[in-house]
């Protein structure tokens, strides 16, 4: 995960402030988005048996429950180990397609080192797959990694792009994405609609970290939400369907909602407390 200035990892999750060192105040989107029950248990012990199944060592662990505790014990980490390798990739063609929208701002960039960076992890494909989107979809972009909040819901978060597209003005989330059988990136988890629905409805944009200076979010009338998902072998941009945004922000709402109530839940204390028998009656 990519960490905004103002971004801070706390006990209730990620969470922003105002301005650097300030205290955090609300929780990140990302964090909201949270709340929501996953359900990984199916993928997880996918991992887990898959991870087993092809250890090498597994044939000569058999009969032996020493060394397959051991192999069992590797196995158990299979789902964080590619959870963390993805979020670590993830990051290399984040910060590539930043660096790429700073270039085209005339900002300064690291377009270069980054593209080195992914080249050396074998990930080259993403930044070229990234490049011929760029250029076939003529990308103006307006704003790079802008962080925004908003007080009456009370969140904050850091949208990877705004930009112009075809006469449009677009918020991005890019997705990094691994490849199908049949050579297609993977599908958008629609849980992006309430990350591009809550960045739809902020109500101011960080100008300066530093002085913890916001100004007014000016991209909120009609802007297209577009959940671009990058992969080796192609890009695909999606475009949220407006009929749906109702309610997304409704679930997001909701889950804003859940997020406060944990955190009263955590600050309450002890929820429950030992109680001994009622005293003997006096004969």
């Amino acid at each position: 995960m990519t960490s905004p200035a103002l971004a801070h990892q706390t006990p209730y999750g990620r969470m922003y402030s105002r301005r650097l060192g300030g205290t955090p105040e609300v929780p990140s989107i990302t964090n909201v988005i949270g709340q929501a029950d996953a359900g990984m248990g199916g993928w997880i012990g996918h991992m887990a048996a898959t991870a087993v199944v092809q250890d090498q060592r597994l044939a000569a662990a058999v009969g032996d429950p020493a060394k397959l505790r051991a192999v069992a014990r590797e196995a158990s980490g299979a789902a964080d180990a590619f959870r963390d390798a993805a979020a670590a990739r993830g990051d290399r063609v984040h910060h590539y397609c930043e660096q790429v929208a700073l270039a085209a701002l005339g900002r300064p960039d690291e377009a270069g080192a980054a593209r080195a960076a992914l080249e050396e992890h074998g990930e080259g494909a993403f930044a070229a797959r990234f490049d011929q989107w760029w250029e076939t979809y003529r990308v103006v972009p307006l704003a790079a990694e802008v962080t925004v909040w908003n007080h009456a819901v009370g969140y904050a978060g850091t949208l990877d792009l705004v930009a112009e597209i075809g006469g449009r003005v677009c918020l991005i989330d890019y997705k990094t994405k691994g490849t199908d059988r049949e050579g297609r990136v993977k599908a958008l988890d629609p849980k992006v609609v309430m990350q591009l629905a809550a960045g739809c409805k902020a109500e101011e944009m960080l100008v300066d970290p530093q002085a913890g200076t916001w100004e007014p979010w000016p991209y909120g009338a009609d802007p297209m939400l577009l959940g671009v998902a990058i992969g080796e072998t192609e890009v695909r941009p999606m475009m949220v369907d407006p009929a749906v945004l109702p309610a997304y922000w409704s679930r997001f709402w909701a889950l804003r909602q859940v997020w406060a109530s944990g955190l009263k839940v955590q600050e309450a204390g002890v929820p429950l407390r030992p109680v001994g028998p009622p005293p003997v009656p006096a004969t």
